[in-house]
Parts: structure tokens; C-alpha cells; sequence
């Protein structure tokens, strides 16, 4: 089954074609339109289609792809194989579930450490028995760069370095880089570690625009081996909840 993936976040809209679990082809899009879909498509036959999105309306290429084809909305109450414990499944972000459940399709019988490095960052544990409670929200990196500009008069607005390693800054900018990128090094171990408490075999799964910046921050931790990079978790995730809903 040929099956189109669509997760709509903040700031992009990604698209992918799965061929059962074989990712074909993935794209993303600032701007969303019909024809950009029906370009994406060109040369397929798509036999479901399933969207996420965290945003309340539905845009009029939502609802021409609906009329075409037929639509999943993904929600939680498509729980594809995990036992969803959150107290508001209602509100729980569709990029936060959906995450979880590729997590634990990709990697069973493990629990699954996931982090979404975007426009916040998340952190969700799925348990070696497919159980989920909860997770953390917190700023993203680039959020965390761009308050410490907004809220304040005289500080710049700076951009991440990759290769910056210092303990702490010896000038303004490099004051800076280090609250926020130290900044959130720890925040990642801090999390991990509390996680991994109640844990005996786990993977940590980094997903999201930041996943590769955030394996730098690890790279010397002791959690380096337990890292898996896997940036299209979340359309992976969707993939495997529209093939749940069909079985």
C-alpha cells in the first residue's frame, strides 16, 4: 500500500510517501498549496493518506486533498499500538504521539527516550511496554536565542555555533552562546537521567531540525552509544498509525 504522510507544524509542512514502511520520498514547504501536493505526488498512486497537524483550522488544500482522496485525522484516538496514559489525550500535541508511536514501531520491547529538537523541545519516554505518560516542553534553541534579543536592551541576537565548546563566555557573544547552548546540554542530561531512573534498556531517539546539533551536545556524554538520529520520526510514526488503522 502506498500510503502519502503529511505532519503540518509551526513553521513547515512536511510531506512523504511511504511504500508500506520503505520511505519513497519526503519533502517540506513554508507555503502550502494544492499544487504544491498534486507536484508531489506526480508519478504515484496513493492509496491512503493520513495528516497531523497543530494547528485548529484546516487550510482549503487540506480540504481539496480530503475531497480527493479521503482523509485520516490523526488523533489520539488512533493509538497504533501503544497504551496512551496522558490525562488530556485531547490536547496532547499530534507531533508529541505521533513521535511516540514511530519510536516504539522502530525500536519494540525497548524504552524509547524521544526528543524533538523544533521550534520547542520535547521530551517523551515510551516505556519497554509500549506505555505512555507524559513528557516535557521547554524553549528551542533558536527561541532561547531570540529572548535573550527581545527581552532585554542591550543584548545581540546570536546565532548557534555548532563548534562551540567552552564551559562559559569571554565576551558577550560567547556569554551568550554558552547559557544557551550550555544551556540546554544540560537540560538534555538532566532529562535522560531522570528518565533512564526507572530504565534498563533504552534507546535516545533525537528528531526535529535540531537532532544533529543536539547529537554534538551528547557526542561526549554517556549517553553517546544510546543515541539514534531519526529526523523523520514523527512521519514515521503517522505511517505506522495509518497502517494500525487499516489492519
Amino acid at each position: 500500500m502506498t500510503n502519502l504522510v503529511i505532519d503540518i507544524g509551526n513553521s513547515f509542512t512536511k510531506m512523504a510517501v511511504f511504500e508500506n514502511d520503505h520511505l519513497l520520498k519526503v519533502e517540506q514547504y513554508q507555503q502550502t498549496s494544492m499544487q504544491n501536493v498534486d507536484g508531489f505526488l506526480s508519478g504515484y498512486t496513493i492509496d491512503r493518506v493520513i495528516t497531523a497537524s497543530v494547528k485548529k483550522e484546516k487550510e482549503a488544500w487540506q480540504l481539496s486533498l480530503d475531497e480527493k482522496f479521503g482523509v485520516v485525522y490523526f488523533n489520539s484516538s488512533l493509538p497504533a499500538g501503544i497504551n496512551n496514559h496522558y490525562k488530556t489525550p485531547a490536547t496532547l500535541g499530534a507531533d508529541r504521539l505521533a513521535a511516540v508511536i514511530g519510536a516504539n514501531y522502530l525500536y519494540p520491547g525497548k524504552a524509547n527516550i524521544v526528543i524533538g529538537g523544533g521550534t520547542c523541545i520535547t521530551y517523551d519516554c515510551i516505556d519497554a511496554g509500549a506505555n505512555y505518560f507524559g513528557g516535557s516542553i521547554s524553549p528551542g534553541l533558536k527561541m532561547r536565542y531570540k529572548a535573550v534579543n527581545y527581552y532585554t536592551a542591550a543584548l545581540p541576537l546570536v546565532e548557534a555555533d555548532r563548534d562551540f565548546t567552552e564551559t562559559y563566555g569571554d565576551d558577550t557573544v560567547t556569554a551568550i552562546r554558552s547559557g544557551v547552548q550550555n544551556g540546554v546540554k544540560y537540560e538534555l542530561q538532566g532529562f535522560i537521567e531522570n528518565y533512564i531512573k526507572t530504565q534498563k534498556e533504552y534507546n535516545i531517539i533525537l528528531s526535529g531540525g535540531d537532532s544533529i546539533f543536539f547529537e554534538t551536545l551528547l557526542k561526549n556524554s554517556i549517553f553517546a552509544p544510546y543515541i539514534k538520529i531519526e529526523p523523520y520520526l514523527v512521519l514515521k510514526g503517522l505511517n505506522a498509525a495509518i497502517q494500525k488503522h487499516n489492519d
